[in-house]
C-alpha cells in the first residue's frame, strides 16, 4: 500500500519516463541512430534489446550528412551505437 512509483508496463505516469520506456515508445517509428564513428543511419525502429543492438527497416546511410546507401534490413550492435533520436523531420541538406 505504498506509494512507490509506477510499475512496469504501467502507462498514465507521466511524471517518471524512463529510458527503457522512451525506447518502447518508439518502436516501429522513425529515428536516427548516431554511430561511435559518426555514421548515421536513419530508418524504422523494429526492435532493440538491452545490449542496444538495433533492428531497423527502410534503412538509410549517412557519412558527413551526404546519403550513401540505402538497405532494406540492417542491425546495428549496440557498443557501436552514440545515440538513437526520433526523427520528426529531416534534417535541411547542407545543414
Amino acid at each position: 500500500m505504498s506509494g512507490t512509483g509506477a510499475v512496469a508496463g504501467e502507462k498514465g505516469s507521466s511524471t517518471t519516463k524512463t529510458p527503457a520506456d522512451f525506447l518502447k515508445s518508439i518502436r516501429g517509428r522513425p529515428v536516427v541512430v548516431k554511430l561511435n564513428s559518426g555514421v548515421d543511419y536513419r530508418g524504422i525502429l523494429a526492435c532493440l534489446d538491452g545490449y542496444m543492438n538495433i533492428a531497423m527497416e527502410q534503412t538509410e546511410e549517412y557519412v558527413n550528412g551526404q546519403l550513401k546507401n540505402k538497405y532494406g534490413d540492417a542491425f546495428i550492435r549496440g557498443n557501436n551505437v552514440l545515440y538513437i533520436s526520433t526523427s520528426k523531420r529531416t534534417l535541411a541538406e547542407g545543414a
